[in-house]
């Protein structure tokens, strides 16, 4: 049985009563000053019926081999599909699903980014996180995100920058079960392994949706779930170079377990927002997606150019 949400009840708790609380400490900032500045906004409510609709709009399935998860495994663009909401048939979703019989050349992970053109703003996201695999044995340690993030042009490359949320519901990287991670990197080496990171985590089940909506702005980024503030970081971990937008579902290395049989694990996204150079609090993202969609807007794109090249491959 996986660990109660008690501790994550607690560390909302805590964080609202005092300035820090343990396994990261975290100083809430003034409330930030809201910018409303509409010309540039990335909205997709994935209400697609094929891939290429999905692809004339930006967007890279993930391919081939590679950086991260388990080596020899493959990413598959037949991991990615698009289904209804649940008792809603005029809302889509996009679907991802990775699946691994515990060895590598049966072990598949699923990838998709958008254009390499965002740096300060809102981001923001809606999430269906799971506990457990839809079918098969429980137990490989899984992770599930939204992030950003640019390519690895070469070993701890200042121009480097990533903004993560990942979910490990079967824990990995020394941590415990049920632990939610969020991420700013200033650089990274992955061979020898060699990371300058900041990470804030909280613990407990979040299985289900979630609103994930990060804040780029003025040398800090917050990141909150649910309209909650659990971290903030900031000095030489703020980003500096255009990132893509990305959704991955992949498994650690060595975290696979040894039990038979095929295990699928999915994960859900119901919309993706961004307005660059603006700071907007979670209930305004909520709003102006409520907006998009009262206007029947189903994908917007006015975001300005940044860096075209996006190779997906992390």
């Amino acid at each position: 049985m996986k660990r109660s949400t008690v501790s994550y009840l607690y560390y909302l708790v805590c964080l609202l009563m005092v300035t820090s609380c343990a396994p990261g400490t975290i100083t809430p900032a003034a409330s930030p000053t809201s910018s409303n500045d509409a010309s540039q906004i990335l909205f997709d409510d994935f209400s697609y019926s094929t891939q290429a609709e999905m692809t004339a709009n930006g967007w890279i399935i993930r391919s081939g081999p590679g950086w991260p998860g388990v080596p020899g495994a493959t990413f598959r663009p037949e991991n990615v599909s698009f289904v209804d909401y649940p008792d809603q048939a005029d809302n889509r979703l996009l679907r991802m699903t990775s699946s691994t019989d515990g060895t590598s050349e049966n072990t598949y992970q699923t990838q998709v980014c958008h254009q390499r053109k965002y740096l300060e703003g809102t981001y923001a996201a809606r999430v269906r996180f799971s506990d457990e695999p839809v079918s098969g044995v429980d137990g490989d340690e899984v992770v599930q995100t939204f992030y950003t993030i640019t390519p690895y042009v070469q070993p701890l490359d200042r121009d480097y920058s990533e903004m993560d949320y990942e979910y490990l519901p079967n824990g990995g990287w020394g941590g415990a079960d049920l632990t939610f991670y969020v991420t700013t990197w200033e650089t990274v080496q992955i061979e020898p392994w060699n990371a300058d990171n900041t990470s804030n985590s909280i613990q407990g089940s979040l299985a289900g949706w979630h609103t994930l909506v990060t804040q780029v702005s003025g040398g800090t980024v917050r990141y909150f779930i649910d309209g909650t503030l659990i971290a903030q970081h900031g000095g030489n971990y703020y980003p500096d170079a255009f990132m893509s937008i990305n959704f991955n579902l992949w498994f650690i290395d060595g975290g696979l377990t040894q039990a038979d049989g095929v295990r699928e694990y999915q994960e859900d996204i119901d919309w993706v927002f961004h307005q660059a150079n603006a700071l907007l609090m979670p209930n305004e993202v909520d709003a102006k997606v409520n907006e998009l969609r009262k206007d029947s807007v189903t994908f917007q794109d006015a975001v300005e150019s940044g860096i075209q090249e996006s190779p997906c491959d992390l």
